[in-house]
């Protein structure tokens, strides 16, 4: 459980901070990242979450989802939102063990939102799966209260000796969220410089394409081969510019020397042939 990073997004509420440190004590998590939180004060903290001191003291604060998500291999968003991309879906239970599979190999992430609006799109963008708590009509759950069954799941699931779960699919490991937001920055380079989104928008081709990535999970190794991929269209797009350049060049310089030769043809002096009555008479002729 110690891998099972837990992410808050845009925190409007102190009372909510505190409530989700208690429930990280209450199930072996340590790691609290905070997205611009809004202000509290850390004895109050501690006063709504009794004997966390140690909890309270690893809480970091970070300015971007990509910086708090940096060193993550696998991350679960809560929403109750539906979204037209295919994303991986899962319930609490289900999505524990995927994030207790991969918290074997490095650090994982459960990420929730704001009270208010829960995660917006970029934040929901950056997650491998989103996952849903199956409520009555009353959908509206508390923060705290999500993020406590969330990590209920895994605790029972990471305490559990008996069952064995299946290591990731690839050997070389789940490349980390930095490792992917690399390769779709690349990858969208290597679109704009084939003038793919001539016709098509930005947001939804990266989208459908963080989907698609996502859900195949692949390793470390694979991803890097898409953004390799990427990068050596962005190359060859350069190469063949540099080359038009230099053919255009080229025809150029050819087509001034030709206009250069026809203007001395042009402006050269005529050759005149003498007349024929002008011939001198050869030696011995007579009239």
């Amino acid at each position: 459980m110690t891998a099972v990073t837990v992410v808050l997004y845009e925190s409007q509420d102190p009372i909510n901070i505190g409530a989700v440190v208690r429930a990280m004590k209450n199930m072996g998590a340590v790691d609290l990242r905070l997205i611009r939180p809004c202000p509290y004060d850390l004895n109050r903290i501690e006063q709504i979450a009794h004997a966390t001191r140690d909890v309270v003291a690893r809480i970091r604060h970070f300015e971007t989802i990509d910086d708090a998500l940096a060193d993550c291999r696998y991350v679960v968003a809560y929403s109750g939102r539906r979204r037209a991309a295919k994303w991986a879906r899962h319930t609490p239970r289900t999505a524990a063990v995927d994030l207790i599979a991969h918290a074997q190999h490095g650090r994982v992430a459960i990420m929730f939102g704001r009270e208010d609006h829960g995660l917006p799109n970029d934040a929901l963008d950056r997650a491998h799966a989103v996952a849903t708590i199956p409520t009555t009509e009353h959908f509206s759950l508390n923060v705290a209260q999500a993020c406590l069954l969330a990590l209920y799941e895994c605790h029972l699931l990471a305490g559990d000796a008996t069952k064995k779960l299946a290591g990731p699919k690839h050997a070389k490991g789940a490349p980390t969220m930095d490792e992917f937001e690399l390769t779709f920055r690349d990858a969208e380079k290597a679109l704009e410089a084939l003038s793919y989104f001539k016709t098509r928008s930005p947001e939804h081709i990266m989208r459908a394409m963080r989907a698609l990535l996502f859900r195949a999970e692949p390793d470390a190794r694979e991803l890097l081969l898409v953004r390799t991929a990427s990068i050596e269209v962005l190359r060859t797009v350069e190469r063949e510019s540099r080359l038009a350049v230099q053919r255009a060049l080229a025809e150029r310089d050819l087509a001034d020397g030709d206009r250069e030769r026809e203007a001395v043809e042009q402006n050269a002096p005529p050759h005149h042939e003498a007349p024929l009555g002008d011939l001198p008479h050869e030696a011995g002729t007579g009239a």
